[in-house]
């Protein structure tokens, strides 16, 4: 019941279209071009990380260990990557990297070993533990995620995939400038 109030609460009271007319009846002039593509961007994030929060719940495991899981997952075997590799395909600080990496150890998801290079280099190994973690995980994760998108067609996906891939490269090489 309260997941039917949250999900009610989630569903905007106007659509985009409706938000963009009343901004240009009420303020003529005012860009609202963005409006009707922002807009339901937002509500799908919202509703995407909604659904994503329920599904790793379920699965028991955080945001956080799914993503330094999955990382090391997809590099292929050993599944061993180092804590500066893990940061650069995360995105996340190597602050945050040694945090998730300490927890992950901790509950006997990954281990931590020198590389024996001569530098401070520590590599990161799923254990067992932590390959049936993440092999559950991600299947119920992406399961959900893809039966949200599954009233899109082959050719509207494709070409959904295309304009956010254009719209995400034009906003973060505006973001850095």
């Amino acid at each position: 019941m309260v997941e039917d109030v949250a999900a009610q609460e989630a569903v905007p009271a106007h659509s985009a279209t409706e938000i963009a007319a009343a901004w240009r009846r009420e303020r003529p002039g005012t860009p609202t071009e963005s409006i009707e593509i922002v807009t339901p961007i937002w509500w799908l994030a919202k509703l995407f990380t909604d659904d994503r929060g329920r599904a790793l719940r379920e699965a028991g495991i955080d945001a956080a260990t799914l993503d330094l899981l999955s990382v090391i997952r997809r590099s292929g075997p050993p599944y061993t990557l180092s804590t500066r590799e893990i940061a650069r395909r995360t995105l996340v600080t190597a602050g945050a990297i040694s945090q998730r990496v300490a927890r992950a150890e901790r509950d006997g998801l990954v281990v931590r070993t020198p590389a024996g290079t001569g530098r401070r280099t520590v590599l990161v190994e799923l254990t067992a533990e932590g390959h049936a973690l993440i092999e559950r995980s991600v299947d119920a994760v992406l399961g959900r995620e893809a039966a949200l998108v599954s009233c899109l067609s082959d050719p509207e996906r494709t070409a959904l995939i295309a304009l956010l891939d254009k719209l995400l490269a034009d906003v973060r090489r505006r973001s850095l400038t």
